[in-house]
C-alpha cells in the first residue's frame, strides 16, 4: 500500500477513524478518573563510607565499590526487612489480614512472609547514580500509610544492617573467646614448665650464675697458663741442677755461698803459701787443710740445699698445675652443663612467650569483636523522612490522555484500514493497474463545479462493475 492510497482511505473514512479515536480517548480518560487514586510517599537515607571504622579506625574503602550499593539496594528489597516491618507494625496480631490470608493460601506457609510479599510489591527502591544516597518509595490508596510504610522500611532497613554486622561478630566472638582460654591454658602450661625447670636445676631468671661460673671458668684458665710457664721454668732449673747446679743464679747469689766460697779462697791461697814455706807436715798447714776441706763440705751442703729447694719449687708448680688443670677440666664441664640447662630455659621462655604472643592477639581481636557485637551504630542516616502526600502519584491523567490519543490514531487509522480491505474501492489509477490487472486508457477530469456532477468526488466504480471490464489482451 502506497501513501497516496492510503492517504485517500483516510480520506474516504475518516469519519470512522474520527470515531475509534474519540472512543479509544474518551475510555482512556473514563478509566483514568475512575480508578482509584494511588500515593508516593519517599523517604532518602545516606551511606557515610568517608568515615573511618570506629572499631578499628581505618576507612572503609571497600564501601565505595558500586557493589556495595548494589549490595545495601538488595538488603532493602530483602524478605528479611519486609518482614521486619511487619513486625514493627504488629501486623501478625490484625484478625482481618490472617482472615484475607486463609482465603488466599488456604492457611499454607508464613503469615508474616505473605504480608511482606505483598508490602514489597509496592515498595521501590533507587539508588542515586553520583552520590551515596538511596532513595525508598512506597505507594499505596492511604497518603498516610504510604509515608508510614517508607518510614518504616527506612528504619527496618538499619535496624537489619546493625544486626547484620552483629551476627557475625557474635560468631567471632565465640570462636576467640573459646580460643583465648585454650591458649592462656597453654600460656599457664608453658609457664609452668618452665619455672619447675629453673626451680630443678637452680636457675634464675638472669643469667648470673652462668656469668659467674663463666668468669670463673676464665681466671681458672689465666691461672693455669701463668702456673703453666712458672712450671716450665721450674722444669728447665732442674734440668739445670743436675747439671751445673753450682751454676745457677740462685746458689750464685746467695750471700752465705758467696761468703763460704770467698773464705775458701782464701784459706786456700793461705794453705799454699804457708805449704810452700812450711810443707805439708807442718801442723798450721794440717789445720789449714782440715778447714778447707770443712768449708768445701759446707759449701756443698748448702748448694745441695739451694738446688733442692729448685727441685721442690718445681715440683710444688707441677702438682698445683695439674690441680688448676683439673679444676679448669671440672669448671669447663660446670659451664658447658650450664650452657645446656640455659639453652633449654631459653627455649622454654620462647615458647612460653610465642603463647604469650598468641594469647594477646587473640585477646585483642576478641575485644575488638566483643565490641563490634555490642555495637547499635551503623554508618546509615536518615537523609530526609517520608512525608505524607498531598498529590496522587497515580492516575496520571495527562500522560493517559496523550497516550489515549497515540493510542486512538493508531486503532483509528487502523480500523479504517481494515473497513477498507473488507469493503474495497477504486480510490486511484495504483488500483486499476495492480488490483484488476488493466490498462487505463483515459481519465475523465474533474468537473468544475459540484453543481454539474452532483458531487466533488471523483468517479468511483463498485468493485462488480469493475471486474467486467475486459482485461488487457482480450
Amino acid at each position: 500500500m502506497t501513501i497516496a492510497q492510503l492517504l485517500s482511505i483516510l480520506k474516504a473514512r475518516w469519519i470512522s477513524a474520527i470515531v475509534v479515536a474519540l472512543l479509544t480517548i474518551g475510555a482512556t480518560v473514563a478509566a483514568s478518573l475512575l480508578m482509584p487514586k494511588s500515593y508516593t510517599a519517599t523517604a532518602s537515607v545516606v551511606l557515610d563510607i568517608r568515615s573511618p571504622d570506629p572499631i578499628v579506625g581505618m576507612p572503609m574503602n571497600a564501601m565505595a565499590s558500586p557493589s556495595y550499593m548494589a549490595t545495601q539496594v538488595d538488603i532493602l528489597t530483602s524478605d528479611r526487612v519486609a518482614q521486619r516491618v511487619v513486625q514493627k507494625l504488629h501486623l501478625t496480631d490484625n484478625q482481618e489480614m490472617r482472615k484475607r490470608w486463609n482465603e488466599d493460601t488456604k492457611g499454607k506457609g508464613s503469615f508474616e512472609a505473605w504480608i511482606a510479599n505483598i508490602f514489597q510489591k509496592k515498595l521501590d527502591v533507587k539508588p542515586s547514580r553520583e552520590s551515596n544516597v538511596i532513595h525508598v518509595s512506597y505507594t499505596n490508596p492511604d497518603p498516610r500509610f504510604a509515608s508510614a510504610l517508607a518510614n518504616t522500611f527506612v528504619q527496618a532497613y538499619i535496624e537489619v544492617s546493625v544486626g547484620l554486622r552483629a551476627s557475625p561478630a557474635k560468631q567471632y566472638t565465640e570462636f576467640f573467646d573459646a580460643r583465648a582460654k585454650e591458649l592462656h591454658d597453654a600460656v599457664e602450661v608453658a609457664q609452668e614448665k618452665l619455672s619447675t625447670f629453673q626451680k630443678t636445676n637452680g636457675l634464675t631468671g638472669s643469667d648470673e650464675r652462668f656469668d659467674i661460673e663463666t668468669q670463673r671458668l676464665n681466671e681458672l684458665n689465666t691461672q693455669l697458663v701463668t702456673l703453666q710457664a712458672v712450671a716450665a721454668e721450674s722444669t728447665s732449673h732442674s734440668a739445670q741442677v743436675r747439671t751445673a747446679g753450682d751454676q745457677m743464679q740462685e746458689v750464685i747469689n746467695n750471700s752465705l755461698v758467696s761468703s763460704l766460697r770467698a773464705d775458701l779462697t782464701r784459706q786456700e791461697a793461705k794453705l799454699t803459701e804457708m805449704n810452700a814455706k812450711f810443707g805439708d807436715a807442718y801442723p798450721l798447714v794440717q789445720e789449714l787443710r782440715a778447714n778447707i776441706g770443712e768449708l768445701r763440705q759446707r759449701l756443698e751442703t748448702e748448694t745441695h740445699r739451694i738446688t733442692g729447694g729448685v727441685g721442690v719449687t718445681s715440683s710444688i708448680n707441677r702438682q698445683r698445675e695439674a690441680e688448676t688443670r683439673a679444676a679448669l677440666d671440672s669448671q669447663r664441664s660446670k659451664v658447658l652443663r650450664l650452657k645446656a640447662l640455659r639453652d633449654e630455659a631459653v627455649t622454654m621462655q620462647r615458647a612460653v612467650e610465642a603463647a604469650q604472643r598468641a594469647y594477646d592477639q587473640v585477646t585483642q581481636r576478641l575485644n575488638q569483636t566483643s565490641l563490634e557485637s555490642q555495637l547499635n551504630q551503623t554508618n546509615i542516616s536518615v537523609l530526609s523522612p517520608a512525608d505524607e502526600p498531598t498529590e496522587h502519584s497515580s492516575p496520571k491523567i495527562i500522560l493517559n490522555i496523550l497516550v489515549g490519543v497515540f493510542v486512538g490514531t493508531l486503532l483509528g487509522v487502523s480500523f479504517a484500514i481494515l473497513r477498507e480491505l473488507t469493503d474495497r474501492r477504486v480510490r486511484t489509477l495504483d488500483d486499476l493497474t495492480s488490483g484488476l490487472d488493466i490498462y487505463v486508457l483515459g481519465m475523465i477530469p474533474k468537473p468544475l463545479h459540484g453543481k454539474l456532477s452532483g458531487r466533488n468526488s471523483p468517479m468511483v466504480l463498485p468493485t462488480n462493475i469493475l471486474k467486467r471490464l475486459p482485461k488487457p489482451g482480450t
